[in-house]
């Protein structure tokens, strides 16, 4: 169980210096979401 919580720590480590400040966390979770938005529309519009 240590092991998987230093994993953890150390995931979230990597994440959050990648992204350099939770602004900028929080505008890659955004792209993120437009990206599924946008294929949920490719779909539905296929259908």
């Amino acid at each position: 169980m240590m092991r998987l919580g230093s994993l953890f720590i150390l995931f979230a480590s990597v994440l959050s210096a990648g992204c350099n400040t939770v602004q900028g966390m929080g505008q890659d979770i955004q792209k993120g979401g437009q990206v599924v938005s946008n294929a949920a529309r490719d779909v539905a519009n296929k259908f």
